[in-house]
């Protein structure tokens, strides 16, 4: 069972040390001079002005919670629909009483307001 896991384990390790070996070449044989211009934040093309640190509004946040809580419950979906046949009508309705809650959830933020960009 765990052999079947190996060939994305090998591809998982591949990758990060393909990642990890072209940073270190990179850094390595490119050019790096560093200068006090090349140093300094860009932002937009002009010099930033005030703190880095600013407070942001909460509706920032909640509709970041908002995005990843739906995201996630969405892909709640893809492993249903790859054993969709083998459910049959069970896996039809628990996966109905699952798209109701989500569309519940989902029309309660949008009548509080929850989605709103103002």
């Amino acid at each position: 069972m765990l052999s079947d896991f190996a060939p994305i384990a090998a591809l998982l390790i591949l990758s990060v040390a393909v990642s990890f070996l072209i940073v270190f070449m990179s850094r390595l044989f490119g050019p790096f001079h560093p200068a006090d211009r090349k140093l300094s934040p860009y932002e937009s093309g002009m010099k930033p002005f005030g703190p880095a640190m600013r407070r942001i509004p909460v509706r920032f946040y909640r509709v970041a919670v908002l995005f990843i809580l739906f995201d996630i419950e969405v892909i709640f979906f893809i492993p249903w629909a790859v054993i969709f046949r083998d459910l049959a009508w069970y896996g039809l309705a628990v996966i109905g009483v699952f798209f109701f809650i989500l569309t519940v959830g989902f029309v309660y933020e949008w009548k509080v307001g929850g989605l709103e960009w103002e």
